[in-house]
């Protein structure tokens, strides 16, 4: 089945274009994230059971040392719950280890990773996407919306897509790329110094116009490269890159700071 794609314009006016994740590719992520949940929290609970167990108190009345684990116990369950899905898309890209296996994430409506107000606010409102049942209304939201929306995403303004796949591939296909444009760093030299005002965002911005210049329609070329060059070189002096191919200077910068953000 054909996958519906989205054109996302970013702050910095580049367009990128992203796969919408369906009910299928979204309920199989959840299944496996509670799933998941559902066998750390009995993990949790066997072992409060057994420290019960071995208390000669239990067999009287709970005592205080009882009552706190319990309560100890209903705390992590709860945060588990929720902080399970609201930390790791925040810390991890908008995956959780569910998503990740299904190959989605969620994004912010203009591309960028999702924050963690976003990822606090569309978890919290799992709970009105739960009811009455079996997440029939999140279900029912992302059925009818347009960009497979639940009501998590429309209160914080954040998306699922699928991951860019064969990124192994891709590499391959950039580095094949540069090899036929024959890149040399000796003929683009840039000092540690020079290159301390970029930062993830600019990485980020770079890191996706290298691994999609290949593949982009040879008219569309040097549009894209014109929004990406305009947003990312003033960062350097104008003396460094005058009068140079800016698709070879970007690719060329590419090649510089993945050493420092690739990782």
């Amino acid at each position: 089945m054909e996958q519906e794609q989205l054109n996302v314009k970013t702050p910095e006016y580049v367009t990128l274009q992203f796969d919408l994740a369906g009910i299928g590719s979204r309920g199989a992520a959840q299944i496996l994230d509670y799933l998941l949940v559902f066998l750390v929290q009995i993990a949790i609970i066997l072992t409060l059971t057994f420290s019960l167990e071995n208390n000669p108190s239990v067999v009287l009345l709970f005592n205080e040392y009882d009552n706190v684990i319990l309560a100890l116990g209903l705390v992590i369950i709860f945060a588990l719950n929720f902080g399970y899905f609201i930390f790791l898309e925040f810390l991890w890209g908008g995956r959780t280890i569910g998503k990740k296996l299904v190959g989605i994430r969620v994004i912010q409506e203009n591309g960028h990773n999702v924050t963690f107000l976003s990822s606090l606010i569309r978890n919290l409102l799992r709970i009105i996407d739960m009811l009455p049942g079996f997440y029939a209304a999140g279900i029912l939201i992302v059925f009818f919306h347009s960009k497979h929306k639940r009501l998590g995403d429309l209160a914080a303004g954040t998306l699922v897509v699928h991951e860019r796949r064969n990124k192994t591939a891709k590499r391959h296909a950039l580095d094949k790329y540069m090899e036929q444009l024959a890149l040399d760093l000796d003929e683009f030299p840039l000092t540690a110094q020079q290159l301390k005002p970029f930062n993830q965002k600019e990485w980020r911005l770079i890191q996706t116009y290298a691994h999609r210049i290949a593949e982009i329609r040879p008219e569309q070329k040097p549009i894209v490269t014109k929004q990406v060059s305009d947003i990312v070189l003033p960062k350097l002096e104008e003396s460094t890159y005058q009068n140079k191919d800016k698709e070879r200077v970007l690719l060329l910068l590419y090649l510089y700071l993945k050493d420092e953000w690739e990782f």
